[in-house]
């Protein structure tokens, strides 16, 4: 090999291994960004350890759950995730929305607003609850899981101040760095799974504010509210580690009734458990969407869906978790196609409303169209 080849090839190596020196500086830099949050440390990494939940190291479900159910390896199954067409995955047309002023909604009136995917605005004996606001972005990166036309209607300039912050689990599109942020100086207590406190407190909630729950857990939110925390079967984490915090399901008790939140979850035995303690639930809100066979186990697939209904037959009930974001592999309309004709078949108290659309839990006549229809094709 001559001199002036040595010397390039040396040129070249060095050169590679500057550039890849600066591109893993520049991942480390992005990976310990602000909007990945912080690991539970101290006292309460201490008070993890004690939680029948926590085990070697980790948080589990109630059953052995693998979050891929497929005989695919991981990359057959990435690939196919990233590059495989899927007719409807997005819809053409801006979706059918309303822009509700919540800040003029009669405080003393129950009521829900779906804001879109998992995000909830609850009012519960003249308490405003907001439930996994997710109303900036739903990823590390603005460009991916970017919403659906006409889905964003909600920022949080449009949220109230909010008496309970619910946190179902640290999933970045159920947990909103830009959105809780925004929303902080406006929220007078936060609920959420055990360790995702840290994430919160790193962000500049006070600790005082927060309270973290395990399975379980109940307690007096005031007079006329009591919150319990429910098994869900999923997983958790915003960076490299997983399930180093944990995920739930709510029930709240109120005058109006119990409203059951489900969370991110697969189907298992717990809605059953859920139905014999809870035996009247008088309106669930369950996840319907973002499935796929090659994760079964920790979303509800539409056949799981219509079991976990049967499981705790709910005098009302109504899905999310769709019609925002395209994160399963499905046309964006199937989970709302599939569980109205299952309600038909079945004669399934389900309600449909649209992002926007108030539901006056007390009013027993409100109804609610198969609004997803006009914008399927």
């Amino acid at each position: 090999m001559t001199l002036k080849r040595k010397r390039f090839f040396k040129y070249t190596a060095y050169t590679l291994g500057i550039l890849l020196l600066l591109c893993g500086g520049i991942l480390i830099l992005f990976l310990n960004s602000a909007q990945f949050g912080k690991l539970p440390e101290g006292a309460r990494l201490e008070r993890i350890k004690q939680s029948p939940n926590y085990k070697n190291g980790s948080f589990e479900n109630q059953s052995p759950t693998a979050l891929m159910s497929s005989d695919k390896s991981l990359w057959q199954s990435t690939w196919e995730f990233l590059f495989n067409d899927v007719a409807d995955l997005v819809p053409e047309i801006a979706l059918p929305t309303e822009k509700t002023a919540l800040a003029s909604l009669p405080p003393a009136e129950d009521l829900l607003v779906w804001l879109g995917h998992s995000s909830l605005f609850l009012q519960l004996d003249g308490q405003r609850i907001l439930v996994d606001p997710v109303l900036i972005s739903a990823s590390p990166v603005s460009f991916i899981n970017k919403p659906f036309l006409g889905t964003d209607r909600f920022k949080p300039g449009d949220i109230p101040p909010i008496d309970l912050l619910l946190i179902t689990h640290d999933h970045w599109d159920h947990l909103d760095y830009h959105s809780v942020v925004q929303l902080r100086e406006r929220v007078k207590s936060v609920v959420c799974p055990l360790g995702v406190g840290a994430h919160l407190e790193h962000w500049g909630f006070h600790p005082d504010i927060i309270r973290e729950v395990d399975w379980g857990e109940q307690f007096a939110v005031d007079k006329n509210i009591t919150l319990t925390a429910l098994p869900a079967r999923h997983f958790s984490g915003r960076g490299l580690r997983s399930n180093q915090t944990l995920w739930t399901a709510y029930m709240l008790q109120s005058s109006f009734g119990n409203v059951f939140l489900s969370g991110d979850t697969g189907y298992d035995t717990h809605f059953k458990a859920i139905k014999q303690q809870f035996a009247q639930i008088d309106l669930a809100v369950i996840e319907n969407g973002q499935y796929n066979e090659d994760w079964k186990y920790i979303h509800l697939l539409p056949q799981d869906l219509t079991k976990a209904i049967d499981d705790l037959q709910p005098t009302l009930f109504m899905t999310i978790h769709h019609s925002k974001f395209a994160l399963g592999r499905h046309p964006w309309y199937e989970p709302l196609e599939k569980i109205a004709d299952a309600a038909i078949a079945k004669k399934l108290p389900l309600l449909t409303p649209k992002i926007g659309d108030v539901l006056y839990l007390r009013d027993t006549t409100q109804t609610f169209t198969r609004w997803w229809e006009a914008a399927e094709k």
